[in-house]
C-alpha cells in the first residue's frame, strides 16, 4: 500500500550545490495548500454561526443559522417577536459583510494558492491574512450583535421593559421571557481546520526550499533546482 502512493524514489529534485531532495518534498506541501484553499471554499456552503431562540409561544425553539452570505430558518418567527421588544429585523446587521464575503474567502483561497507557486519566505506572508480570518469574523460577529441588541426601540410595544444588552456568541442568553443559545457551527469549524492544514503545509514549505535558498548561498547562483531520474 506504502509503494502504491509513493513516487518513483529515483526521481529526485537536484539542487543548486549537487545535493538532491525528493520529489515528494515538494509536492506534499503544494498539495496541502491547496487543500486548505479547498476547505476555505467549501466552508462558504456550509453556517458558521447559528442561535436557536426560545420563547413560551415556541417550546421547540426558532433557530437560525448564518452562513457568510446570507441567513437561513425562523427568521420571520423571530422577527415578529423581536418586533414586541422593539428590535431590528435579524437580516439588518451584517448587510456589507455578507455582500463581500465570497469575493473575500475567493481571494483568501487563491492566496494560498499562489503560496504553492512561491518557494521563498513570502508563501508565509501570503497566508496571513488567511489566518486572520476566523478572528476577523469573530470580531465582526460580536459588533454586529452588541449593535444589535444596543438598537432597541424605546417605541415599541415591550422597548421599555429590556435593557441594552449583546446576545452572547457562544452559550446561553436571556432577554425577558426569550431564551438564547449560540454556537459556531460546521462552516467555521472547516474553516478553522484549513489553517490548522495550512500551517502545516507552511511548515513543509519552509523544510523543503530552505533548503534550495541556502545552496544558492553557498554556490553564489540563482540557479534552479531540476528534476533528475537516478
Amino acid at each position: 500500500m506504502k509503494q502504491f502512493f509513493s513516487l518513483d524514489p529515483d526521481v529526485k529534485v537536484l539542487l543548486p550545490d549537487g545535493s538532491t531532495r525528493r520529489l515528494t518534498d515538494y509536492l506534499f506541501p503544494s498539495a496541502l495548500l491547496m487543500l486548505a484553499a479547498l476547505m476555505l471554499m467549501i466552508s462558504m456552503f456550509l453556517p458558521y454561526w447559528s442561535m436557536t431562540m426560545t420563547a413560551p409561544q415556541y417550546p421547540k425553539g426558532l433557530k437560525v443559522d448564518v452562513y457568510v452570505n446570507h441567513l437561513e430558518g425562523d427568521m420571520r418567527e423571530i422577527d415578529e417577536l423581536n418586533h414586541y421588544l422593539g428590535l431590528p429585523p435579524l437580516d439588518e446587521g451584517g448587510q456589507f459583510e455578507r455582500s463581500i464575503s465570497i469575493f473575500s474567502i475567493v481571494a483568501l483561497g487563491l492566496l494560498l494558492i499562489a503560496g504553492v507557486f512561491i518557494h521563498n519566505q513570502w508563501a508565509g506572508v501570503l497566508a496571513l491574512p488567511v489566518l486572520g480570518f476566523p478572528v476577523v469574523f469573530v470580531a465582526d460577529l460580536w459588533y454586529i450583535l452588541y449593535h444589535y441588541g444596543h438598537s432597541i426601540d424605546p417605541d415599541s410595544a415591550l422597548g421599555d421593559a429590556i435593557q441594552p444588552f449583546t446576545p452572547p456568541i457562544i452559550g446561553i442568553g436571556k432577554v425577558a421571557q426569550f431564551g438564547t443559545v449560540a454556537n459556531f457551527t460546521a462552516g467555521f469549524y472547516l474553516a478553522i481546520a484549513a489553517i490548522v492544514v495550512m500551517l502545516v503545509g507552511l511548515w513543509f514549505h519552509r523544510a523543503a526550499y530552505k533548503p534550495i535558498v541556502d545552496a544558492r548561498k553557498k554556490v553564489g547562483s540563482d540557479q534552479l533546482p531540476v528534476i533528475s531520474n537516478s
